[in-house]
């Protein structure tokens, strides 16, 4: 088969979308989200729309679908699916080309499948809609599409509800929805965002089939520049509602060209910037009340000029395909912007301290019973932590990383003692914490903070910025400011200290960006002046950009404040920028350990190595296949015999199969406990 980055546009588009605006109406006026944008899908092709939350992408392609919310208007533009124009079409007819014309793929099939519908009922809906068929019939269609999506066991899949399903098995079921009606067109709106990278690679490998077995147009909808490598053929920028770059995806990994553009690319952690600052843009994307009126991305753009203020720019060739909205393309010898010098590295951070760990954990597990019966008696256990062991020193970062389920977040709190431990050690500075009653633990608790992964739902709705920081203060440190001037000129220097201004104190959390939410959460952290922060995958639903000022800032608060950090993450690109050390898991336990330059560039363990072969690179790259894990991760409360990686492993022996691998020593910093390793 040709390459499909090579696909032409030689017939006419399957979609055809021409000066496309909409709004969201508000106080009396409609405020325009979307402003003009023009792009094509041609059959079988993959046309990648990307940029930061808040710049249109979505609306965009509910606007598509008409969808939209009550609010949203469709100000004016043509989008035609096979030569039909659907802005024009009564919404009778328009439910007729929702699913078999076009489907979607929304973001979080979680909120998006309906919780009191089992799965065969949800693709049924579709199949007597788009099919006619009903009972018997529609029942083995459905089995055939879950089948189709990878789906194990099917015909028991089809009577249980959502919530009985892992996260990759519910974006399964949801492109199963959208495949019921045979689609010309799928629109995938982060259809990986919330997924484990083997997760992922299955749900982006399974995609891709289903594309070329049926001939699909794909608009994939994404911040991840990785997501974007692997699949795209062509690729728009937006920005702002606009799209403000539309290139080949060869032509524009080769040679990004919108300022914009280059600095998405800038802000990537990368191995050779490691320890240093990442490139970051300042400020945000413009609200929809206060766009500029010249450039779009004039206000953040490190060559904007006085033209770029008063005039916004039309569309300038600039080959390969390629098509950019910017004034400074016309200037010869422009250069894209560079990324902090690597020299300004944190060197406090690079060196490891001599004295002893700050944190000790050892043999650390934690079972949840399961209850059955009128007397709620326990027959069984939910291993979700079972034999942890891990040290942390001053000034340090460990990332705890794994597939979703594997156990890392109970591990950090039961590291806090926020779920009590079945059994094990936890030692803060020698002292043991573990057991500790309530009232002994009180003292330590401003020692150790987290952050967690969803600042909006940690933070209280109801307390401004102010009280949020303050709370934690009056209630944990014994020297807290005296009176209401103290308290807040202490929360003034705190917001100052995470890149806030003091104007934030009397604000609530909705007011903010996700990134700087995340930025208050790290502030009420850092209140009560601790020495250990756990920090519960914190970037992970942040824009690149985004992402990287949160990094930025917990190297500058670690190099400067000595911090140590256990960061639970499974972002790969974040642990080889800002971790000293690696511990991977497996179904409660971990299964290798050591530096990063250990763990990531040589993976000694089978469930490593196809871990790290499933992260999408932010570029497209040769060779370098992805290592397919069969099955999915096992139940925690009925884990394998032996390994309980063998079920899906190559090397498993039969060894494997009868006795669980003791922990050998590669080197004075790397374990690993694996039968293939004596």
């Amino acid at each position: 088969m040709a390459d499909a980055r090579d696909l032409g546009m030689t017939s006419a588009p399957l979609l055809d979308v021409r000066d496309l605006s909409l709004g969201f109406a508000t106080d009396g006026r409609v405020l325009t989200a979307v402003a003009g944008i023009s792009f094509s899908v041609a059959a079988g092709e993959t046309y990648a729309l990307l940029g930061e939350s808040g710049c249109g992408k979505s609306a965009g392609a509910l606007a598509l679908m008409r969808l939209l919310p009550a609010a949203g208007r469709i100000l004016g533009g043509a989008v035609r699916l096979e030569g039909r124009e659907l802005l024009a079409l009564p919404e009778a007819e328009m439910r007729g080309v929702r699913g078999s014309g076009m489907a979607m793929i929304f973001q979080e099939p979680a909120t998006s499948l309906n919780p009191v519908l089992t799965v065969g009922r949800q693709i049924g809906e579709v199949l007597a809609r788009h099919g006619g068929l009903a009972g018997q019939a529609a029942r083995a269609r459905a089995e055939k599409l879950l089948a189709a999506v990878g789906i194990a066991d099917p015909a028991r899949r089809l009577d249980e509800y959502p919530f009985q399903l892992s996260g990759g098995m519910k974006q399964r079921v949801m492109i199963a929805v959208a495949l019921a009606g045979d689609p010309r067109l799928l629109i995938a709106d982060e259809p990986t965002t919330a997924l484990d990278v083997t997760i992922q690679a299955q749900i982006l490998d399974l995609l891709q089939d289903l594309q070329v077995e049926r001939d699909m147009g794909m608009l994939l909808i994404t911040h991840d520049l990785g997501v974007v490598a692997r699949m795209a053929h062509r690729v728009g920028v937006m920005y702002a509602g606009e799209l403000v770059e539309e290139a080949p995806a060869t032509a524009f990994f080769d040679a990004p060209r919108h300022p914009y553009t280059q600095a998405l690319f800038a802000a990537l952690p990368d191995l050779s910037r490691r320890g240093a600052r990442l490139a970051t843009i300042a400020g945000q994307v413009p609200a929809l009340s206060a766009m500029p009126a010249g450039c779009r991305f004039a206000p953040r753009c490190p060559h904007a000029w006085a033209r770029c203020r008063d005039e916004s720019p039309g569309w300038s060739p600039a080959g390969d395909g390629q098509r950019v909205r910017c004034h400074l393309i016309e200037e010869e010898g422009r250069r894209r912007p560079t990324p902090a010098s690597a020299a300004a590295s944190a060197a406090a951070a690079a060196a490891a301290a001599d004295v002893g760990p700050l944190l000790q954990v050892a043999d650390l597990k934690v079972h949840f019973p399961i209850r059955r019966g009128v007397f709620q008696r326990t027959v069984g256990h939910v291993r979700a932590v079972d034999g942890v062991s891990l040290a942390l020193a001053a000034g340090r970062t460990l990332a705890l990383v794994g597939e979703s389920g594997c156990g890392k977040t109970t591990v950090g709190k039961a590291i806090l003692q926020l779920l009590a431990p079945t059994a094990g050690s936890v030692r803060m500075d020698g002292r043991e914490i573990a057991g500790l009653s309530r009232r002994a633990l009180r003292p330590l608790r401003r020692r150790m903070q987290m952050v967690f992964q969803d600042p909006f739902a940690s933070l209280n709705p109801r307390l401004t910025v102010g009280e949020i920081i303050a709370e934690g203060m009056q209630a944990l440190l014994g020297d807290a400011p005296r009176n209401a001037q103290e308290t807040q000129a202490a929360v003034a220097a705190l917001l100052a200290q995470v890149g806030l201004d003091a104007g934030a104190v009397d604000r609530y959390p909705h007011e903010f960006s996700g990134g700087q939410r995340q930025r208050i959460a790290i502030a009420r952290a850092l209140a009560v002046q601790p020495e250990l922060l756990i920090c519960d995958e914190p970037t992970s639903a942040l824009d690149v950009s985004v992402q990287a000022q949160i990094l930025n800032l917990l190297g500058e608060l670690q190099s400067r404040l000595g911090l140590a950090y256990l960061f639970i993450t499974h972002n790969f690109a974040v642990v080889e920028h800002l971790a000293h050390e690696v511990a991977v898991m497996y179904l409660g336990r971990i299964v290798e350990r050591g530096t990063v330059e250990e763990v990531l560039r040589q993976p000694q363990h089978p469930y490593t190595r196809a871990l790290l072969s499933a992260v999408p690179p932010p570029r497209p790259a040769a060779g370098g296949s992805i290592i397919r894990l069969p099955g999915e991760t096992p139940s925690p409360a009925k884990p394998p015999a032996g390994c309980h990686f063998h079920p899906r492993c190559a090397f498993a022996t039969a060894e494997c199969r009868e006795r669980y691998p003791d922990e050998r020593a590669l080197s004075a910093t790397r374990v690993v406990r694996c039968h293939l390793y004596r």
